[in-house]
């Protein structure tokens, strides 16, 4: 059984952890109320854009262009694992990286280019198999999240212009709710049509062309749904992380009290051998003044 020392060393360190997983999730439920704000603020807006593509490339017949075509065959897969930069959020990061490590695996017949969002993915990427593209961190000091955004979304486009890859996919943890966020895969480029719908309600006259709207608007659409994906990846963070330090901080209480009652007990057995023995000594004392 252990000293009371030790014991009471074991409590002492303990306190001081619930100290820190207290103050992280006081500073997690502070966040998650701007972060989940920000998330709920732009899914409206990237769910429009892209109701917006598809009703364009419905309405406006076949146009020829190179993100509306099929994936080149022969081409690396590009995979964009996103996640959060730091960790103390249970198994979020790790179930989105076990995601894409699935992913990589079914399609094991190709040579794949990662693109890694999030200091956790770069850390992942490079265990994985494949080449490592590019990576960038989720939340800068340095820029905004928006600037993050179009900097990750010129770099894909730039790769599958350039022919350095023939499809983009990105891995990233989707929000559900405050309890609940999954991995999500999602094919970024070539732009994947939804199903057809019901006949067009208006022509559409583009002006110049087609191609060249459609060359305007897809841009903007990989950029805001990459800054909607790196929205919904903090919100989601912050979510797991506020649960994981309210369950961190609880399990530290819980031990604290069962080690404070093993150390009562040790000490009172401490207490009672002593008295025990300076009885016994006392006795002893007295039998020998007999």
């Amino acid at each position: 059984m252990p000293s009371v020392r030790d014991l009471r060393d074991r409590i002492k360190s303990l306190k001081n952890t619930q100290q820190i997983t207290k103050a992280m999730k006081q500073v997690a439920a502070a966040r998650i109320r701007r972060a989940e704000a920000a998330m709920r603020a732009a899914r409206p807006y990237a769910q429009r854009m892209r109701a917006m593509l598809d009703d364009l490339v419905e309405k406006g017949g076949k146009i020829d262009h190179p993100w509306l075509q099929p994936a080149a065959a022969g081409r690396p897969l590009g995979i964009v694992l996103m996640t959060a930069d730091k960790g103390l959020a249970g198994a979020y990061n790790a179930n989105t990286i076990r995601e894409a490590e699935k992913y990589a695996r079914r399609r094991s017949g190709e040579s794949i280019v990662w693109y890694a969002v999030g200091q956790k993915a770069a850390q992942a990427v490079r265990r994985a198999r494949g080449e490592l593209g590019a990576n960038w961190v989720l939340a800068s000091k340095e820029r905004s999240m928006v600037e993050q955004a179009r900097s990750v979304a010129e770099r894909l486009a730039g790769d599958f212009a350039a022919g350095k890859v023939g499809e983009i996919t990105l891995v990233r943890p989707r929000f559900i709710s405050m309890l609940t966020q999954h991995p999500e895969t999602s094919r970024l480029i070539p732009i994947e049509r939804e199903v057809e719908r019901a006949a067009s309600l208006s022509s559409v006259e583009f002006e110049p062309d087609g191609v060249t709207v459609l060359s305007a608007l897809l841009p903007k659409y990989l950029e805001f749904t990459v800054f909607a994906a790196m929205q919904e990846t903090l919100a989601g963070f912050f979510a797991a992380q506020l649960l994981a330090m309210t369950n961190a901080t609880d399990n530290a209480g819980k031990l604290i009290d069962e080690l404070t009652v093993v150390m009562n007990s040790a000490r009172q057995a401490a207490i009672t051998k002593e008295i025990l023995e300076i009885a016994g000594g006392a006795e002893a004392l007295r039998a020998a003044g007999h």
